[in-house]
Parts: C-alpha cells; sequence; structure tokens
C-alpha cells in the first residue's frame, strides 16, 4: 500500500513524463481552436479562442489510484495478539547452568544465543608467519635420529664440494679468458682440475641413488609395515639401473638424468612413508637431502653453462666405448681381408700345380 506522501510524487513523475507528449500535441489544439465553430441551429459563430486541455486518462487513473484511502489498512503485522503475548509471560525459563561461564554472561548482552559473532579482523601476515613456522619445522629435523641425520647430512658433502669447485672453476676460466690469467689458477689448470670433478660428481650420484633404493630391501628384511616382497625389492632394483647408465652419458645429460632419478626417488619414498613402509620422519629426512643435492646439481649445471662454449670435452665412458667398437671393427675388417688374401693365393697355388702337370 503506498503512502501519501508517495502517492503525491507518483503523481507528479507521472505528470512530468506527460508533459513532453503534451507540447507536442499542442500545435494541433491551438489550430482546431481558432477554426470557427458551428451551433447547433446550422449557425456560424464569432471565431473564438478555446484554452484545451490534452486528454490523458492513464495518468488520471493513476493519480486517482495513488491517491485514494488503503481498502484494508491493517495488516498482520500490524496486529498484536496480546493472549499469546499473556500466555508467553506466564511460561517459566528452564536453567541451563551447563552453559553459562565467564564468557557467555558477557556474550549474550551484545547477541543473542545461537547467532554466529562476525567475523574479526584477521592479521594479513598471518599466513606468512604460519608458512615460516612451518618451514623451521620442517627444516628442524627434531623427529629424525641424529645418528641418521649426521650420516644423510655427511653424505651430501661431497655434491657440496664438487659443485662450489665448479662454479669457482667456471669464474677462473672466464677470467683467465678475459685477461689472459687465472685468479688463483690458469686457463689450462682450471679445465683439468674440472675434468677431474666432473666424473666424481656424476659417480657419487649414482652410488647414492643406488644406496637410496637399497633401504627399501633393509626395511623389507626387518618387516617394517609388514611384508611386501616384491613391490618394495623393486625399489632397491630400479634405483641403480636407472643410475649407473649415466656414467656413460655427457656430463650435462648425466646430471638432469640424476637429478630426475632423485626427485622419482623422493615421490616413491614420500609414497611409502604414507603406506606405513618407513618411519614418520623419513619423508622430511629425505626431503632436507633432496633439496641439497638437487640444488647442488642445479648450482654445477649453471656454472657449467658459462664455460660451455670455452673449454674442451674429454672423452667419457661413452666415447671410449664408441671407439673400442670401431676398433674391433677395423680388426674384424683386416681378418677378413687377411682371409680373403690367403684363400686368393692358395687358389693362385693350385692352379700353378694344374699347369704344371
Amino acid at each position: 500500500m503506498l503512502r501519501p506522501g508517495r502517492a503525491s510524487s507518483l503523481a507528479h513523475s507521472i505528470v512530468r513524463s506527460n508533459t513532453f507528449r503534451g507540447a507536442r500535441n499542442s500545435s494541433q489544439f491551438t489550430s482546431q481552436a481558432s477554426k470557427p465553430l458551428v451551433s447547433l441551429n446550422g449557425r456560424f459563430g464569432k471565431p473564438t479562442s478555446l484554452a484545451l486541455t490534452a486528454y490523458r486518462p492513464l495518468s488520471t487513473s493513476l493519480q486517482r489510484w495513488a491517491i485514494a484511502p488503503p481498502k484494508h489498512p491493517e495488516t498482520p503485522y500490524d496486529h498484536i495478539d496480546k493472549k499469546h503475548e499473556k500466555d508467553v509471560g506466564k511460561t517459566e525459563l528452564e536453567p541451563h547452568p551447563e552453559e553459562v561461564s565467564m564468557e557467555s554472561s558477557v556474550h549474550q548482552v551484545f547477541q543473542e544465543k545461537g547467532v554466529p559473532e562476525t567475523e574479526k579482523d584477521e592479521d594479513m601476515l598471518a599466513g606468512v608467519y604460519s608458512d615460516i613456522k612451518t618451514i623451521k619445522e620442517t627444516f628442524a629435523l627434531n623427529e629424525v635420529p641424529r645418528e641418521a641425520l649426521y650420516v644423510g647430512l655427511a653424505g651430501v658433502i661431497p655434491y657440496l664440494a664438487t659443485s662450489a669447485s665448479t662454479v669457482y672453476l667456471a669464474w677462473d676460466i672466464n677470467h683467465a679468458a678475459l685477461d689472459g690469467q687465472g685468479f688463483l689458477l690458469s686457463g689450462q689448470t682450471a679445465e683439468l682440475l674440472l675434468h677431474i670433478i666432473e666424473p666424481l660428481q656424476i659417480g657419487w650420484g649414482a652410488v647414492i641413488i643406488s644406496f637410496l633404493g637399497a633401504i627399501h630391501w633393509g626395511l623389507e628384511w626387518a618387516k617394517y609395515g609388514g611384508v611386501q616382497g616384491y613391490r618394495r625389492y623393486a625399489y632397491g632394483v630400479v634405483a641403480p639401473a636407472v643410475a649407473w647408465p649415466t656414467l656413460l652419458f655427457p656430463i650435462e645429460y648425466a646430471l638432469i638424468s640424476q637429478f630426475t632419478a632423485f626427485t622419482f626417488l623422493y615421490f616413491a619414498d614420500a609414497r611409502a612413508c604414507v603406506r606405513g613402509w618407513t618411519p614418520h620422519w623419513y619423508m622430511t629426512y629425505r626431503f632436507v637431502l633432496t633439496f641439497i643435492v638437487g640444488a647442488s646439481i642445479v648450482i654445477t649445471l649453471i656454472g657449467r653453462g658459462q664455460i660451455a662454449d670455452k673449454v674442451s670435452r674429454l672423452p667419457g665412458p661413452g666415447d671410449r666405448l664408441k671407439a673400442l667398437r670401431e676398433q674391433q671393427m677395423a680388426e674384424i675388417e683386416k681378418e677378413e681381408q687377411e682371409r680373403r688374401a690367403r684363400i686368393v693365393a692358395s687358389d693362385e697355388e693350385e692352379d700353378d700345380d694344374g699347369d704344371e702337370d
């Protein structure tokens, strides 16, 4: 139901909306008013100018409907049921002492029971602090046995040493290429040392990957998490089968292959930890060690990439196998030529003996 104030505003808006329509038709009303009017007896009267108003049935009806008083002034919300209020006032409140506390007595003053509290402003850096706390707890390794932690960290020292040496030697080789002399070593000496360090890092990586697979054999023999059989023995078989062929690859491909092997082995160990095949701390322990090894491999690849066009590549195991195969093929071809020469010589001797006879 509209109020009188709103009805008057509605009427004014309707009148304003029709102003343009009335103005458009005003010329028609003026022209009609200037014509002479005919009386009932057929005589012409004097020309008279009439002030005509536009006929607006829609706006007029809307105005009357808006101003009219309401037929049903009372609504269900305006009716007060006094009998019901009296019955509610006679009811007794049930005590609930278990719900009363120091906080509830204060809380009920500002808010009704059962209505959730408004969301409080949270610290925007709370998530960052939580992540930092998680990182600290992860790298703390409090649950890892001290012996396993120390021995594992000692196992990554060769990786860190070879990676740092590769970066320094690469810098020294670049320094020698620019200035003609290295900072501590000559360019040739730094290159020879680099060729010695490269196979050491690759070989140590193959040993570590094989060792990570062998751990599952020990857990299977100890029956940790139950007897799993070939599924757990497969870890110890696949790991060395993937690790040792990398010794035949060029240095860059070998490092990338071992990085991939370390990553997949970590996910395999994490899956085994979830299944209960390893101690609960083993997944975190492996993550820290794999992170250090992976970072070392990436540092080595970066240092190696800075001098890719400045150092020669020594023949690796793959090159030696290729040379060995070529040598064997040459020897076989030589033996074949000698055999054919002997056959030809024997045939010529037989022909000479036939001619003499």
